[in-house]
C-alpha cells in the first residue's frame, strides 16, 4: 500500500513524485501541461482517454485569460479557483487522493507555492448508450438499460426514484483498481441492519482489484461455497431495480458493470420477470404460471420420464404410450446425459459465435446432427423430445444463474433415479427441496414465503395482482415502512 505523502508547496518536487508514481513520460495516456500564470508555474495532469477534451480546453482558456485580466500575484490560487468554471471542484492535500482521482478521469491542477491541488471532474468514460438488455426484454415497457458507467446508472435510477430519501453511497474497493462501488437504498424504507451489514462487508473487501466487478463483490458479500443456486439477483433494467428499491431492497452497483445486484433475494425473486408486470393481472398471472411449469419441467421432467421408462408398470393404462419405442444402442440414462451436455455445448458455441454463423450452426445441429444421431441409433427420438422440453424450460427461467443451477440439479436427479429407481428419485427430490430450505441469503430464508409459510405473500407470488391492491411491502426485507400507499 503506498504511504501517505502530503503535497508540498514546491511544484517541482510534486512533479517528481507524480512522475515516479504514475510513470509520466512512460505511460502515453498520462497527460501533462504546464502554463505560466502571473509568473508562476501551474501544472495540469490528466488521463487522455477518460477526460472530456472540450471541458479541458475551456478550462485552459479561462486560466490563460488570468494573465490579461488579473494583476495580483499573491492571490493566484484563489483566482484560479474562481476561474475553474465547473460545478465540481475540490481541494486535495494528499498524493494518494490526488492520484486516485486522476486515474478515475479527473483533472488535477497544481499551483506553485501552494500545498494543495485542485481536482476538477471532467470525466467522459468510453461506453455505450443505454439500451434494452438482451436477457430481460419485454413486449411493452421502457427500452433503456444500465450501462458500464456508474454515473449514468445512478442517473437512470434517480429518474425513476425522485425521492429525497434515496441514498447513493459510494466506496472505492481494490488496492490497485480503486473500483467505484455504490449502494442505493431509500432511507425510510430499507432496514438499517441490512444497510450496515452490506457496508461492513464492502469495506472489509481486501483485494488488488475487481476486474470482474459485480461477481467479485457477490462472492465477498455472500458465502456461496459449493451451492450452485444464486444468492443475489442481477438486473440490467432500471424499472426492475426501482421497484425493488420501493420494496425495501438494497442495490449494489459497480463501475464497469451493467448488472445491478439486488439484496436480499429469495428463490421466487429469480422466477419473476418484468413482462408479467407490463401486462394485465390476468395475462401476467397466465404468463407466470406458464413460466412456473417450464421451470418445474426443467428440473423434474427428465428424471420422472426416466423412472417411467425403467418401470413402465407404474404407468396407468391411458399413458402406456410414454417410453421409447426403440431403446437404441446406448442405455437411456447415457443418452439423456449426452443429449443434455450436447445442448449445453450448443449454447456455449452460440454465445461465442457471430450471430449470422450461430443461426447456421443451430440449423446444422438440429437438422443434421440430431436427425443422424437418431437414424444411427445413438439417440431415441423420445430422449431428444424430453431433453428439448427441459432445455426450453431452462431458457424460460428469467434468471440465467438459476437455470444453470437447476440444470446441475437435473443431471444429479437423473443419475440418482438411474442408480436407485423410484427410491433414488424420491430421495433426490427430497434432498433438492431440503437444500433450498437450508439455503439463506444474508440471513433471508431462500424459500420464503413457502417456508417459513406466509399465506398472503405466497398468493402474491402465485398470482399477479393489480398494483392498487398490493399495498404492503414484503415483510422478508424488514422494511421500516410497511405500506406502499397511504
Amino acid at each position: 500500500m503506498p504511504k501517505k505523502t502530503p503535497i508540498t508547496s514546491d511544484i517541482n518536487e510534486n512533479q517528481k513524485e507524480l512522475t515516479k508514481r504514475l510513470g509520466l513520460g512512460t505511460s502515453f495516456d498520462i497527460g501533462f501541461r504546464e502554463i505560466i500564470l502571473l509568473d508562476q508555474k501551474v501544472q495540469l495532469y490528466y488521463v487522455t482517454g477518460l477526460c472530456d477534451t472540450s471541458i479541458v480546453v475551456e478550462l485552459l482558456k479561462k486560466l490563460t485569460s488570468i494573465n490579461d485580466e488579473e494583476p495580483n500575484k499573491k492571490e493566484l490560487p484563489s483566482i484560479i479557483e474562481n476561474r475553474l468554471v465547473h460545478q465540481q471542484v475540490e481541494k486535495k492535500q494528499e498524493f494518494n487522493q490526488v492520484i486516485t482521482q486522476l486515474l478515475s478521469g479527473l483533472i488535477v491542477i497544481f499551483v506553485e507555492n501552494t500545498d494543495y491541488a485542485f481536482v476538477v471532474d471532467v470525466r467522459n468514460y468510453p461506453g455505450r448508450s443505454p439500451e434494452e438488455p438482451d436477457t430481460e426484454k419485454v413486449v411493452r415497457g421502457s427500452r433503456d438499460g444500465y450501462t458500464e458507467n456508474i454515473i449514468e446508472n445512478t442517473g437512470l435510477t434517480r429518474r425513476r426514484v425522485r425521492d429525497e430519501r434515496l441514498r447513493n453511497r459510494i466506496f472505492q474497493v481494490g488496492e490497485r483498481s480503486k473500483t467505484d462501488i455504490c449502494i442505493s437504498y431509500i432511507k425510510d424504507i430499507a432496514d438499517d441492519g441490512l444497510v450496515k451489514t452490506i457496508i461492513k462487508e464492502i469495506k472489509s473487501i481486501d483485494i488488488d482489484g475487481l476486474a470482474m466487478a459485480d461477481k467479485t463483490i457477490e462472492e465477498y458479500l455472500v458465502t456461496q461455497g459449493l451451492n450452485p443456486f444464486p444468492l443475489v439477483r442481477y438486473t440490467e433494467r432500471p424499472d426492475v431495480a426501482a421497484s425493488h428499491l420501493f420494496e425495501g431492497h438494497v442495490l449494489i452497483m459497480a463501475d464497469t458493470s451493467p448488472s445491478m445486484i439486488i439484496t436480499p433475494t429469495t428463490f421466487f425473486h429469480h422466477v419473476q420477470h418484468a413482462e408479467e408486470y407490463r401486462q394485465s393481472p390476468a395475462v401476467g398471472s397466465f404468463i407466470r404460471w406458464i413460466r412456473f411449469v417450464g421451470i418445474l419441467a426443467s428440473v423434474f421432467l427428465l428424471p420422472l420420464w426416466l423412472l417411467l421408462t425403467m418401470e413402465p408398470n407404474l404407468l396407468p393404462e391411458a399413458l402406456h404410450f410414454i417410453g421409447p419405442n426403440e431403446v437404441g444402442n446406448i442405455p437411456i440414462v447415457v443418452q439423456i446425459i449426452f443429449a443434455d451436455i450436447g445442448i449445453e455445448l450448443l449454447r456455449m458455441a452460440a454465445i461465442h459465435t457471430p450471430t449470422p454463423l450461430s443461426t447456421a450452426m443451430g440449423l446444422i445441429a438440429a437438422v443434421l446432427i440430431g436427425q443422424i444421431a437418431i437414424d444411427v441409433g445413438l439417440f431415441s427420438a423420445e430422449v431428444i423430445l424430453y431433453v428439448a422440453i427441459s432445455a426450453i424450460g431452462s431458457y424460460a427461467t428469467p434468471s440465467y444463474e438459476l437455470s444453470i443451477a437447476n440444470k446441475i440439479s437435473r443431471v444429479l436427479l437423473v443419475l440418482s433415479t438411474a442408480l436407485f429407481g423410484i427410491k433414488g428419485m424420491i430421495i433426490g427430490f427430497t434432498l433438492y427441496i431440503m437444500h433450498l430450505i437450508r439455503t439463506k441469503s444474508l440471513n433471508t430464508p431462500y424459500l420464503w414465503p413457502f417456508i417459513p409459510f406466509n399465506g398472503k405473500a405466497l398468493i402474491q407470488i402465485l398470482f399477479r395482482f393489480a398494483v392498487p391492491t398490493s399495498k404492503k411491502r414484503p415483510s422478508i426485507v424488514h422494511p421500516k415502512n410497511n405500506y406502499k400507499q397511504r
